[in-house]
């Protein structure tokens, strides 16, 4: 029998929540849809954020943040521990945004890191 880790390396505000679910019912998603949260190489610093729902695949890690279904690729947990993903909705700025402690430099554009 699989687990589900409960202690997620990264955190969902409530508005990053609301957003997700409202993306997850317009795409009418089935339940075995995760949100995907990663890196990948490239961006202008480094490495981009992946953040979209899919399929869990063969090397994820399965979490529960706030009754969002979360998987992550066990090898991106060490760039992305103590992450958090906010959503703003403002004049200036819409968009997921990620505060993580463990990138050295970010790009102007908040996409992409460098760690």
């Amino acid at each position: 029998m699989e687990t589900i880790q409960t202690d997620a390396p990264v955190r969902l505000t409530s508005g990053a929540i609301k957003q997700l679910k409202k993306i997850q019912s317009e795409q009418n998603l089935s339940n075995d849809h995760f949100l995907r949260v990663g890196v990948k190489g490239g961006g202008c610093s480094g490495f981009s954020y992946v953040l979209g729902f899919d399929l869990k695949k063969e090397n994820d890690d399965e979490f529960i943040v706030e009754d969002v279904k979360v998987v992550m690729n066990r090898a991106h947990a060490i760039y992305l521990l103590g992450m958090e993903i906010d959503f703003l909705d403002g004049l200036q700025n819409r968009g997921f945004t990620f505060n993580n402690p463990n990138a050295e430099s970010t790009c102007g554009c908040g996409t992409s890191f460098s760690a």
